[in-house]
């Protein structure tokens, strides 16, 4: 890739896979007037792992990704997921069958402008066909060249174990922040297989930015232990001189040497001025003291 990743750091994807950025963009946010300006931010800043899917805006978030890059594909490390499709109600249905995961495969590489795509994702499991065989669906897209790299969305410990003794799984993308643990179940197979993670929603949805507080909304909203965790935060951010929302960030990729293992967040945003914050808090340190203070429970080794 033509990109620095001064800034933000590096990772590998996959076990012996290539370096990439240390944080992506997630675009699923993006909106027509700003896209082009917010990736191409990003990539000058170096968070060159850009990643949309076929699902959001049913295509139109591809097209505005695709549009962002002409000229500049090269610097990026671009990633999209297919799989999932609204069905004649409107509502998101899973499609893992082969010939379903081609057609979006191949659209999506028309809406993106491109030949390849760096990572493909199944975005969710269709319960109605065998992780396997979407897998080995998407194992011929990478033999025909569309594809570089195979992720997974939403899956299993033993869903993954399952794909990746189909082909090698490169990455996870899972939810993950503060207030979101349950990848944590899955967590230790991707050390074992060499997946790396890519956490979206690092923010907590929304929950964790400027201005938290410790409202009844937060509260009710997570488990019990999470009681207090607003005003923790505000501690640590005002330690650093900077918003609860940077924490939040860093927090996350601190997992990656709390688990030995590459970790990439894709935090969100429409504004330029939050991708900056947010391509910041890569290089945010968290003392002993401010992880003790937002997670007092034990951490594994």
């Amino acid at each position: 890739m033509a990109g620095t990743t001064t800034g933000v750091g590096r990772a590998e994807l996959g076990r012996g896979g290539p370096l990439i950025a240390g944080q992506g963009l997630g675009c699923m946010r993006l909106e027509d007037a700003t896209s082009d300006r917010v990736v191409r931010r990003a990539l000058d800043l170096g968070v060159t792992f850009l990643d949309t899917a076929e699902l959001y805006g049913d295509g139109r978030n591809e097209e505005l990704v695709g549009r962002a890059l002409r000229g500049r594909r090269e610097e990026a490390f671009l990633c999209t997921k297919g799989g999932v499709r609204r069905n004649a109600a409107g509502a998101p249905e899973p499609r893992g069958d082969a010939a379903s995961l081609r057609a979006s495969c191949e659209a999506s590489l028309r809406r993106l402008g491109t030949d390849t795509v760096d990572l493909y994702y199944l975005h969710r499991r269709d319960p109605a066909v065998p992780v396997e065989e979407s897998v080995g669906a998407l194992a011929a897209l990478v033999a025909e060249g569309k594809v570089r790299h195979l992720g997974l969305s939403g899956v299993t410990a033993a869903e993954l174990r399952a794909a990746h003794a189909v082909h090698p799984v490169a990455a996870l993308q899972s939810e993950w922040s503060l207030v979101a643990r349950g990848i944590e179940a899955v967590v230790p197979v991707c050390a074992e297989l060499g997946v790396t993670v890519v956490p979206y929603c690092p923010h907590g949805r929304g929950l964790i930015g400027p201005g938290l507080t410790a409202s009844d909304a937060w509260v009710k909203w997570n488990a019990p232990r999470h009681t207090g965790l607003p005003s923790r935060m505000a501690a640590v951010a005002r330690r650093h001189g900077v918003s609860p929302h940077r924490i939040a960030l860093a927090w996350v990729h601190r997992r990656a040497e709390v688990w030995d293992l590459p970790v990439v967040p894709i935090p969100g945003t429409r504004a330029v001025r939050h991708l900056e914050e947010n391509a910041a808090a890569a290089a945010l340190r968290l003392s002993a003291a401010d992880l003790a203070l937002l997670d007092p429970r034990e951490e594994p080794a």
